[in-house]
């Protein structure tokens, strides 16, 4: 377990006017981000995680004045749409009011409770529950981006933290998650480090100060799963990755 603090560091160049000299203006230094990771036995980095962004808020509307969300798949609304490739992009907006929404260039998002044995059923030997019983990936990607709103409505917002528990990262720098800020500057790429062979877990995640994200595209690994598709660690070619609990900070309408 380790918490690291994390900062752009910007130089600044500052000519004297004399004439017709030019001065050149400092250079803005990025929002200071504190960076969390974890690998194999990640709960502790987990809980630590959760208790900075505060208090969880479920499912219930609107917006509140503190505390975070957290998404574990599992929930009994979402059995419906459990081992299909069609699990709604706004399910944690419309069904679930948790103020997420996602969007792939893939085919669509698969909400599990086989490890995803029923494409492959290599994979139920890979994979692992982080909350039981069930995990997610988009479907035909490796990747997709969680944007925020304002819990139950359409209205845009923007979270202080965001974090995720992956399943079974094996190669490093390949699972990550690249934060945007609202006008759509990122704030940083940052990488789940591979795992341990204790638990089989990896967690990265991210603070700032104020709420500054308005969405995240995340990587899992270098490749889709498929029924034809094999992970590194079985003789494959391709690092496939799958996600467990998504925890972030309380979204607040964006201004």
């Amino acid at each position: 377990m380790r918490a690291m603090m994390w900062m752009g560091l910007a130089g600044v160049a500052v000519m004297m006017a004399c004439g017709d000299d030019p001065v050149t203006a400092p250079v803005p230094v990025p929002p200071l981000a504190t960076v969390f990771s974890a690998t194999g036995r990640v709960g502790a980095t987990v809980n630590q995680f959760r208790a900075i962004l505060g208090t969880v808020n479920g499912g219930i509307a609107g917006e509140q004045p503190a505390g975070r969300r957290e998404i574990n798949w599992d929930g009994a609304a979402a059995i419906p749409f459990n081992n299909r490739n069609d699990f709604p992009a706004d399910f944690f907006n419309t069904t679930v009011k948790a103020g997420a929404v996602f969007t792939t260039p893939g085919t669509g998002f698969r909400n599990d409770s086989t490890l995803f044995s029923e494409i492959n059923p290599d994979y139920a030997a890979q994979f692992l529950f982080f909350s039981a019983s069930e995990v997610f990936a988009p479907v035909g990607s490796n990747q997709f981006d969680q944007s925020f709103r304002v819990a139950g409505q359409p209205t845009p917002a923007l979270v202080r933290g965001f974090g995720i528990v992956f399943s079974d990262v094996d190669l490093a720098d390949q699972t990550t998650i690249q934060l945007f800020a609202q006008d759509g500057s990122s704030l940083g790429t940052y990488s789940a480090p591979v795992r341990s062979d204790e638990g089989g877990f990896s967690f990265v995640g991210v603070t700032f100060a104020d709420a500054i994200i308005a969405r995240v595209r995340i990587t899992l690994g270098t490749g889709a799963l498929g029924p034809n598709v094999a992970d590194v660690s079985a003789g494959g070619t391709i690092d496939l990755v799958v996600l467990d609990n998504v925890i972030y900070g309380e979204p607040r309408k964006a201004l």
